[in-house]
């Protein structure tokens, strides 16, 4: 939801989270999983 452009208030009450703070650990994941993938291309890219 994250990633397709759902705020992260819409995401945490749609997964019922009481707290934001636990919503936010998803954000970070999403971020770390962008930034890795983004190096892969970016090694790609420089192979060819």
């Amino acid at each position: 939801m994250l990633t397709k452009g759902a705020s992260i208030e819409s995401v945490s009450s749609m997964l019922g989270h009481t707290n934001i703070k636990t919503t936010q650990i998803y954000g970070k994941i999403v971020e770390e999983k962008v930034v890795n993938e983004m190096g892969k291309i970016n090694d790609q890219l420089i192979a060819v």
